[in-house]
C-alpha cells in the first residue's frame, strides 16, 4: 500500500490538529472505487424517517441550526450526527468533499443529493424522494422527479462511517 494514499488524510489532520478549538470533522479516506451500500437499509430509512417526523416543518432559516429555523447543510449534518454519530461539515461545499462520489442510478437511502451546483443538499430515501430543508416548506420530503428538482439536481456521494 503506497503511503502517498494516505497523504490528503494526514494534511487534514495536521490542519485540524493546529487550531485546538475548532470542532474535529471526520472524513473517510477516499477510495477509487465506489463505496458499498450500508447492510441494513431498512433500518437507514426508519431512521431518516423518524427524523423527517421529528423535524417535519422545521422553517428554513439561513444559518440556522435549530428547530427555531435549519438550513439545508445544518440539517444534513445535524441528521448525520444524531442518526449515525458521524461530524460532517457545515457547509455544501464541504459537504461534497465528505464522501465517495456516486452515480444517481446508484443511490442508496443516507446518500447526500447536491442541487445547483452544490447549494443545496438533501438525504436520499428511496424511490426517487430526498429529505431536506426547504426554503419553501421547511423540512420535508421531496420527489427528485419533480421538475424543479430534476432540472436542478447535481451530484450525489455516499458518506459512510468508518
Amino acid at each position: 500500500m503506497s503511503p502517498c494514499r494516505f497523504l490528503p488524510l494526514l494534511l487534514l489532520l495536521a490542519l485540524l490538529s493546529g487550531c485546538g478549538s475548532s470542532p474535529k470533522i471526520t472524513s473517510p479516506v477516499f477510495e477509487p472505487e465506489v463505496l458499498p451500500a450500508s447492510p441494513d437499509t431498512d433500518v437507514t430509512l426508519s431512521r431518516l424517517y423518524q427524523q423527517h417526523a421529528d423535524w417535519r416543518g422545521t422553517p428554513y432559516r439561513l444559518g440556522g441550526q435549530s428547530r427555531h429555523g435549519i438550513d439545508c447543510s445544518a440539517f444534513v449534518q445535524q441528521t448525520y450526527q444524531d442518526l449515525f454519530g458521524l461530524r460532517l461539515p457545515r457547509t455544501t461545499s464541504q459537504q461534497i468533499r465528505a464522501g465517495q462520489a456516486i452515480n444517481k442510478t446508484d443511490l442508496q437511502p443516507g446518500d447526500l443529493v447536491f442541487f445547483r451546483n452544490g447549494n443545496h443538499v438533501g438525504i436520499y430515501l428511496e424511490d426517487d424522494r430526498f429529505l431536506h430543508a426547504s426554503t419553501r416548506l421547511g423540512v420535508t420530503i421531496s420527489s427528485m422527479n419533480n421538475i424543479y428538482w430534476s432540472r436542478k439536481y447535481w451530484r450525489s456521494i455516499r458518506v459512510r462511517p468508518q
